[in-house]
């Protein structure tokens, strides 16, 4: 996936921060404990599959990714964890593995949302809990991108952000578990922050081209990214600030 083919070290400067708030409270909001066999779909570098390894151990912790050098990285971060390379529409596990099947800020990202959570439901057992979780895009309410979309298209104004992306809008993920065929779909959102020591350090992840926003920085000539730039450093403060997201989650039972 070319989105996301950059270094995971610079995954984590650009969203892996943001992770680790986050897969802390999707966590405890399908109640990931001790006894428990979990799975992360989209694992990433490993940011959720840390969180899961650290309450059931890492023996009962599976991981899948379709980047290479996420799949190396979370596999070295979480010893013991069966990591593998993959995507989320064909999940190489057999059916009702697990007790519970999570995603954290992958399903906008899935070729086919709707397949990728079929998927979920069939390797989790019946009574076994799904909880999936996307970034409120549509609503604005992840303030870093919104900020660099809104710069975006001050110069670019045909730029197509990431609206219309799977899980992006309250409610979607919600639906898409009720059309999967699974029971008791509850959903809400999470409100995490990070903090920035000063604009460089808000600005230069994005020069990374990791994800949407960074492949779309990539495509600009040069004078264009310092436009981007120069449009966004008076809507941040001097110095170290916080900056608050909004992300939209569901949870089902099998």
């Amino acid at each position: 996936m070319r989105e996301f083919s950059s270094p995971a070290e610079q995954y984590d400067k650009f969203m892996g921060r943001y992770t680790v708030p986050l897969a802390r409270a999707l966590a405890d909001e399908v109640q990931v404990g001790r006894g428990m066999r979990v799975l992360d779909v989209g694992c990433g570098p490993g940011g959720l599959t840390s969180e899961l390894a650290a309450r059931v151990g890492a023996e009962a912790v599976a991981a899948i990714d379709p980047a290479e050098q996420f799949v190396a990285a979370c596999s070295e971060r979480n010893p013991g964890a069966d990591v593998r390379q993959g995507v989320a529409e064909e999940l190489p596990w057999e059916d009702d593995t697990f007790d519970a099947a999570l995603s954290c800020l992958v399903i906008a990202f899935m070729a086919d949302a709707d397949a990728g959570l079929r998927e979920m439901r069939r390797v989790t057992r019946s009574g076994g809990t799904l909880g999936v979780c996307m970034w409120d895009i549509a609503g604005g309410g992840m303030t870093m991108l919104r900020l660099f979309w809104d710069a975006m298209k001050a110069v670019k104004p045909d730029v197509q952000g990431e609206r219309p992306r799977a899980g992006a809008a309250e409610g979607d993920i919600a639906e898409r578990l009720e059309r999967v065929g699974v029971r008791d779909v509850s959903g809400g959102a999470f409100e995490v922050s990070v903090i920035y020591e000063g604009f460089e350090d808000f600005w230069r992840p994005f020069t990374f081209g990791v994800g949407p926003a960074g492949q779309a920085l990539a495509a600009l000539e040069a004078p264009e990214q310092e436009a981007v730039r120069a449009a966004l450093r008076p809507e941040l403060p001097e110095g170290t600030f916080s900056l608050a997201a909004r992300s939209w989650y569901a949870t089902a039972t099998v």
